[in-house]
């Protein structure tokens, strides 16, 4: 819960004193939202932090977009409360929330020019033409799109025309951004070049982002803190590097990167480590669970994490393996392997030469740092 809620007793009667949490923009406390039978959203909390970059992370149907144009009151909660600097929203509409939405498809206005499409919110405030031009002029500059004013849209690129959907809602000056997917029309590298000045224009003006992505390497790059969702819920909530290194269920280990996730008995349990069984050979994996001996678990290690050859027989080998696939990368290639009971693993190794120093067909020996091999809930 986020609420603090204490209770006192005046005159026979119970009071509820509530306190928001201090220093979050955003905050949804046990959100649910049902369309019919379909329940999108299922009882979900978190808070967003001033000037935090929180990416909703998830596969289509998750709940992302969902949460996002509840935050931005485009849809209404079925249940649960979301506050904006402290204040319940309730019923408020788009424009009663200090919030502004960058959508997809950018929804620039064809007719007007980048001048009024940036305008077009400041108007209907009824901002005056002084103050209007100036903010207009200004959100130009930071953007980097100073001169462009009188262009229409179709005269601009795909970035450009990102950025004015920015602009068009940075004027506005919000206290927190929601962005569905806005890089999703973009090309591969339009795409990756947006993503870095999305994310230095968000640390200079020092705005709160709340951004929705199917894409787990966008996520990494941008995000201070990842909300991964599944099925309406969320599966782990916390900062990018945390949520990547240390997940806590197969899904968020699967659907963010890539991960080798082995089964084994516990044999043997240490403070904060403790040795499994692996097909007959021992394997240090890195926990705090309190696992039980005897106990099955799975655990996961990373592929750039696997040691490979020369470097797992000095860390002590775990396993043998039969390279079946080697695919080249430029500096790193992804190998594949089999190992015992048909086991795929599979491991990232960087190239200095000019080609991978393991060949198909090749038996390795394999090994991890035991401080990379994680426990995970099914």
């Amino acid at each position: 819960m986020l609420d603090l809620k204490t209770t006192d007793k005046v005159g026979g009667e119970v009071q509820i004193k509530e306190s928001r949490l201090a220093g979050f923009d955003i905050e949804l406390d046990q959100v649910t939202k049902q369309f019919r039978d379909v329940i999108a959203v299922d009882n979900v909390s978190f808070g967003v932090e001033k000037g935090e970059f929180l990416t909703l992370l998830g596969p289509s149907g998750c709940g992302k977009t969902t949460t996002l144009r509840m935050i931005g009151g485009f849809i209404l909660p079925t249940e649960g409360e979301i506050y904006i600097a402290g204040e319940p929203m309730g019923r408020r509409p788009p424009n009663q929330r200090n919030t502004s939405m960058v959508f997809q498809n950018y929804a620039l206005f064809p007719h007007m020019n980048v001048y009024e499409n940036i305008a077009f919110g400041l108007k209907e405030r009824k901002v005056n033409k002084e103050t209007i031009r100036k903010k207009v002029l200004g959100i130009l500059e930071v953007i980097g799109l100073t001169g462009f004013e009188h262009r229409k849209p179709t005269e601009l690129s795909g970035g450009q025309q990102q950025r004015v959907a920015l602009a068009r809602s940075l004027v506005l000056e919000p206290t927190s951004l929601l962005l569905d997917e806005p890089l999703g029309a973009l090309d591969l590298k339009m795409r990756k070049q947006m993503q870095e000045e999305l994310k230095g224009l968000q640390s200079r003006l020092g705005i709160t982002f709340i951004y929705v992505t199917h894409d787990q390497e966008e996520a990494l790059v941008m995000s201070n803190k990842i909300a991964v969702m599944n099925q309406g819920r969320i599966e782990q909530f916390g900062l990018a590097k945390e949520v990547y290194e240390r997940p806590r269920t197969r899904f968020v280990a699967q659907f963010i990167g890539e991960a080798n996730i082995f089964n084994g008995v516990v044999t043997e349990v240490h403070e904060r480590s403790a040795i499994v069984d692996l097909f007959g050979h021992p394997a240090m994996i890195s926990t705090d669970q309190g696992l039980e001996k005897g106990q099955e678990v799975e655990f996961i290690v990373r592929p750039e994490k696997i040691l490979l050859g020369e470097s797992a027989r000095q860390a002590g080998t775990i396993l043998h393996a039969q390279v079946v696939r080697v695919v080249y990368k430029g500096f790193m290639a992804d190998i594949v392997m089999r190992g015992e009971e048909n086991l795929e693993i599979r491991a990232q190794e960087q190239i200095t030469g000019h080609k991978s120093a393991c060949e198909v067909g090749d038996m390795v020996a394999v090994a991890w740092p035991p401080d990379h091999a994680l426990p995970i809930q099914a």
